[in-house]
């Protein structure tokens, strides 16, 4: 019996079915209309509008005392710099695997990013080498929990607390996701999360920060709303805030979805898991580590390594679109770290005040380096809300990737 032919060269594709996102139902629209009707669309002092009952809902679900929405995630981790107290020319500590936003976020507070390269067996920042990067220009660590998979959280607390610095946590992937069952966001100083159209919870665009401190929360609060303060004057303005307020019509679609987060993060958490323990038998792919205290990660990706020595050396880029033409939702990754972005080797900071020192043209990453150039890739979150014979079809496919390449 002959090879089966790959989708990409005109065969029959391993999965035929279609992975929708986002998705809504009758709930989303219902809610929708309402705010319409209303005639509130935007800031009311209303404790029962959507933003509000959405803040108050968020918090509650992972655990913390506020929560403030915001236009989208990359606002939420500005506006959390500003209120931890940056100074121009400070230094933040962040990874280089991630997307721009968690970098550039920290030039436009006029402080300087400081890549720290990430752990090649998780793609997080590795916390063995923070340490060797604080200066006394360091302010704070911005751990990203990359594809929803949790940080190392104890050990960069712990060296957060020694060296006094803030952690802010980018968990723009992962809602839901736990840290020795805590909620991921909910253990720095400050969580920051996105609603974009590809986040497992999304409106569109949007974005919430979260936090325990009540000092902190005054602030994000004040920055999001035009430097005012809770209870204050409408024309009374504190702070140099700036109008980052979040629209009742994200918020109620937001709410409903809050409402099913949960069980759909038991189902990308199963097939997630699942599917690791199918990829591990295929010589060539290797499922990131996810460690014991990472008791739920949210897969909004699947990130994995390639290695393409095992597949007749098909770079990853064409392993990606022919694991796509077969119906899997695969992509090629970040194809270079944030430091070899243009607007960092280049410096088109524009207005924002960075030190002339500052130069990324040398920076080196080697791990991330790698993972973006030849290892690092990922599937995307929306098939894992699929079944267990969904899961066995992607190790299908990429088996018969394999047999066409031998």
């Amino acid at each position: 019996m002959g090879k089966e032919k790959l989708a990409y060269y005109g065969g029959n594709k391993t999965i035929t079915k279609d992975f929708p996102w986002p998705l809504h139902t009758d709930k989303e629209i219902s809610a929708l209309k309402k705010v319409v009707e209303s005639g509130t669309w935007g800031i009311t002092p209303d404790p029962g509008s959507s933003v509000a009952v959405l803040e108050r809902s968020f918090a509650t679900y992972l655990g913390v005392k506020h929560a403030v929405t915001a236009v989208n995630g990359s606002v939420a981790l500005r506006l959390s710099l500003m209120a931890a107290g940056v100074r121009a020319g400070d230094e933040i500590i962040v990874p280089p695997m991630s997307f721009i936003a968690t970098a550039s976020v920290v030039i436009e507070v006029n402080c300087v990013p400081v890549f720290v390269d990430i752990d090649p067996d998780t793609f997080n920042i590795d916390p063995c080498k923070i340490e060797e990067a604080i200066t006394p220009r360091t302010k704070a660590i911005i751990p990203v929990h990359f594809g929803g998979n949790a940080c190392d959280m104890d050990l960069i607390m712990e060296i957060a607390a020694k060296h006094n610095l803030y952690v802010i946590e980018d968990a723009c992937h992962a809602h839901g996701a736990e840290y020795k069952n805590r909620k991921l966001g909910s253990i720095g100083h400050i969580g920051c999360f996105s609603f974009q159209s590809s986040k497992n919870m999304c409106s569109g665009e949007g974005g919430i920060a979260v936090t325990d401190d009540d000092n902190l929360f005054e602030r994000i609060w004040s920055l999001h709303n035009v430097g005012r303060k809770a209870g204050g004057a409408w024309y009374e303005h504190f702070n140099l805030g700036c109008n980052y307020r979040m629209t009742q019509f994200q918020a109620a679609v937001l709410l409903i979805q809050l409402e099913r987060l949960e069980e759909e993060l038991l189902k990308r958490d199963e097939n997630g898991l699942y599917l690791a323990e199918l990829l591990k038998g295929i010589d060539g792919i290797t499922p990131l580590l996810r460690t014991p205290e990472a008791t739920r990660h949210s897969y909004h990706l699947f990130p994995f390594k390639y290695e393409r020595s095992k597949f007749n050396d098909l770079s990853k880029k064409e392993f990606a679109a022919i694991l796509a033409a077969e119906g899997v939702p695969c992509f090629m990754g970040y194809p270079e770290p944030i430091y070899r972005q243009p607007v960092f080797l280049e410096k088109n900071f524009f207005s924002y005040v960075i030190p002339e020192s500052v130069s990324y043209t040398g920076v080196s990453c080697p791990e991330c380096e790698k993972a973006c150039h030849e290892t690092g890739m990922w599937i995307s979150q929306n098939i894992f809300l699929g079944d267990r014979k969904d899961m066995e079809e992607i190790a299908e496919a990429v088996d018969k990737i394999k047999a066409n390449l031998q």
